[in-house]
């Protein structure tokens, strides 16, 4: 069963064929899908834009962002492909990070009226390398507690774990600089070196988490759009998923996230506590509430 994005450059490639270009191999197929991405991103933003979004805290327009993505495709290791690093554009295919990342930034475009697709792309920049500059690869916030650490220091999101009950998170993180041979970058000792102090400074912060037995005692404290991030008991790990908090119309707290089991952008149909319980390796969870723009 081919993923859409494949379908979609098979029917780029085939429409190519039948209008006659002397040589496909002249033809530049990768900027089809820039242009493409770029047509979805400028639609997205009039639907939303006309949907009246951008009067809605920011939470529930994460949450109705978030649902326009329902049904789109899981797929990992789309900001991995590159040997350099570059700001990676696609809202075909998504995983748990980027669909997390691209809502909030929808969102935060949507609520500062910017909304063309240079404001989309500053956006997303700023959201997902430190200090919201690309340099190499290390500069990607890879762990996702310094991903929230970051975004909080640059005014984006708030870490409410502690403040809604959390207890001390004590791990020593380092699972990056320990599997080298999961990570073709890290052939390069330079990007080993980034990414180990990024780890250092990481170990030198305190970081809270909600138990998973605690979980469902917090849901008055959670709002719409709060990110989640699932604490994890494996080694060197911090947190192994990510989503949002979505309040549902029966007064329950549910999860909207980019499922790898289910290979698309879901809403869990069991709640939180239940989603976070049912696999033996999540531990908790850590929250980080987004901020207005």
């Amino acid at each position: 069963m081919q993923t859409r994005r494949k379908f979609l450059r098979n029917t780029a490639l085939t429409s190519l064929f039948l209008i006659g270009l002397p040589s496909l191999a002249k033809t530049n197929i990768s900027s089809f899908f820039d242009d493409y991405d770029e047509a979805l991103c400028r639609k997205k933003f009039k639907l939303f834009v006309s949907d009246g979004l951008s009067s809605l805290p920011i939470g529930d327009a994460i949450v109705k962002i978030g649902e326009s993505f329902e049904g789109t495709e899981y797929v990992a290791g789309t900001l991995d492909k590159n040997m350099s690093e570059s700001l990676v554009i696609n809202l075909t295919g998504l995983d748990c990070v980027t669909f997390v990342e691209n809502c909030l930034t929808f969102a935060r475009c949507i609520k500062q009226g910017k909304t063309s697709f240079d404001d989309y792309k500053s956006e997303l920049k700023k959201i997902r390398y430190r200090g919201g500059s690309i340099d190499g690869y290390a500069s990607r916030l890879h762990y996702f507690c310094d991903w929230i650490t970051d975004n909080e220091e640059k005014g984006i999101v708030k870490n409410i774990t502690a403040e809604i009950g959390g207890v001390e998170y004590s791990k020593k993180i380092n699972f990056m600089s320990t599997h080298t041979g999961s990570y073709k970058q890290m052939a390069d000792q330079d990007n080993i070196n980034g990414i180990a102090a990024a780890e250092e400074a990481i170990n030198s912060r305190y970081y809270y988490y909600i138990p998973k037995k605690d979980i469902s005692s917090v849901y008055d404290s959670l709002q719409n759009g709060d990110i989640i991030a699932t604490t994890t008991s494996i080694g060197g790990l911090d947190v192994t998923h990510t989503g949002y908090v979505a309040k549902g119309t029966d007064g329950g707290t549910y999860f909207l996230h980019a499922s790898s089991k289910n290979k698309q952008v879901i809403m869990s149909t069991n709640q939180l506590a239940s989603y976070v319980s049912e696999d033996s390796k999540k531990t908790g969870i850590m929250v980080a509430r987004p901020l207005e723009a």
